[in-house]
């Protein structure tokens, strides 16, 4: 079987963190899937869809990490040609990536204890952000 949904979410750009653990397991649970695999993908080209340990410190890291090694006020071809301003987040989201695969195990994500489902806004403005679930199994 495949189930799939999409989901809207409104952000704020800069490396706006979303929890979206619980959004999946609902969906999951809607399911009759019971073992297969969820697959998350964000059709924005400045997004990342990862897993984290949910915690203030944590995600501070995650986002000065980011900034380090693709700052906000740093040159990029990419603003250079298109004129947005916002070429840090194209570079961010080829590190973090726009999708992510999780096994499910007796109808279960199987995540960590620690471990959440999160979808990050690299870009400079808010915005409506279109997220794919897709959900395959038996």
């Amino acid at each position: 079987m495949v189930y799939s949904k999409q989901l809207i979410f409104r952000t704020e750009g800069y490396c706006h963190i979303l929890k979206i653990t619980e959004v999946i397991t609902d969906f999951l649970q809607s399911s009759s899937i019971r073992n297969g695999l969820v697959t998350i993908f964000s059709r924005g080209s400045t997004c990342g869809i990862t897993i984290v340990e949910y915690e203030e410190g944590v995600l501070k890291d995650l986002q000065n990490a980011l900034e380090k090694i693709a700052p906000v006020n740093s040159f990029y071809e990419h603003d250079r040609l298109q004129g947005d301003g916002n070429g840090f987040s194209h570079v961010r989201s080829a590190l973090m990536k726009p999708t992510l695969s999780v096994p499910v195990i007796d109808g279960e994500l199987a995540l960590g204890t620690w471990q959440e489902i999160v979808f990050i806004d690299f870009d400079n403005r808010n915005r409506d952000r279109e997220v794919i679930v897709q959900i395959v199994g038996e």
